[in-house]
């Protein structure tokens, strides 16, 4: 699955995110929106990690989708 089709089916896609990321609240996932860089810079917030580390880990989510 490719971003464009996440973010047009994000409604589905939050609670896989959420499981995925329980550090996420319901606000997260309504701010986020489907938007990639929005969800990059919540993961940076809540789990600490680099950019380059939340990249690697939004990649790997999209390959269990």
């Amino acid at each position: 699955m490719n971003w464009d089709e996440i973010k047009g089916n994000w409604k589905t896609v939050t609670g896989q995110a959420r499981s995925k990321w329980g550090k996420l609240t319901d606000d997260d996932l309504q701010q986020i929106d489907g938007k990639r860089e929005e969800l990059a810079g919540r993961l940076q917030k809540h789990y600490g990690h680099t950019k380059e580390e939340v990249e690697k880990h939004i990649d790997a989510f999209l390959k269990t989708l």
